[in-house]
């Protein structure tokens, strides 16, 4: 069989939808109902990736993201949110959560085989030649170990927060657009607005507290690290 894919949604006709359509392109699939059969299903054999609806009747999938990356510790496995919102906000809330991706109700299945199947190419590609221990001034980052400390104090960052500082750490003095820190966190052709990177930028800044000052704005072009 192909790629082990999880399906977690409540809808029998969608997810049996989805599942029809995964089936075809040969990836191997298993339908979750709910987060709890989820979890019991994670606890057997963990997957390629997770497709998690955003509402199920025993918990929500912002937490059930949460625990995945927390709990679970599992930082490898993408994770796609399908949701009916929307909004931006919601959007980012999943990003922080740990989701890799979302897709919004009514999607296209070809649509969606074609999202996994970029994400899938995104993983298996060279990982960027970003030392495993970078310091610079007051933070340090362990990339091995998704860690990050200001002065000796850990600072616990979202996924997506720790991408985007191990980014431009890992290239002081250069000048990220927001369409390339999109891109390079996130993959070829993904949805999310710019401005998300914005609303990350601002939470990275303020948990870094002082050392936040190490990224700096290029006003009217992104974001780049100090170089000293």
């Amino acid at each position: 069989m192909g790629k082990l894919i999880y399906i977690v949604e409540d809808e029998p006709d969608i997810a049996e939808l989805i599942q029809i359509n995964l089936l075809k392109e040969g990836f191997d699939v298993k339908i979750c109902s709910n987060g709890l059969s989820f979890f019991q299903q994670l606890e057997k054999k963990k997957p390629d990736l997770i497709l998690l609806d955003l509402m199920l009747p025993d918990m929500g999938g912002i937490q059930i993201c949460e625990r995945v990356r927390s709990e679970f510790k599992i930082s490898e496995i993408p994770i796609v949110m399908v949701t009916a919102k929307g909004d931006e906000a919601d959007i980012v809330r999943g990003l922080e959560a740990g989701a890799d991706d979302y897709v919004t109700k009514p999607f296209s299945p070809k649509v969606l085989v074609a999202r996994l199947n970029s994400i899938f190419k995104r993983v298996s590609r060279k990982a960027p030649n970003i030392p495993g221990l970078i310091e610079k001034g007051p933070i340090t980052i362990h990339k091995g170990r998704f860690e990050v400390s200001v002065n000796g104090q850990s600072v616990v960052l979202t996924k997506s927060e720790f991408s985007i500082l191990l980014l431009l750490a890992s290239h002081p003095g250069w000048v990220y657009s927001r369409a390339q820190i999109v891109d390079a966190i996130r993959g070829d052709n993904y949805s999310v607005t710019e401005r998300t990177i914005d609303f990350q930028m601002v939470g990275l800044r303020k948990k870094l507290q002082d050392a936040g000052e190490w990224i700096e704005t290029v006003r009217g072009v992104g974001y780049r690290f100090r170089d000293s």
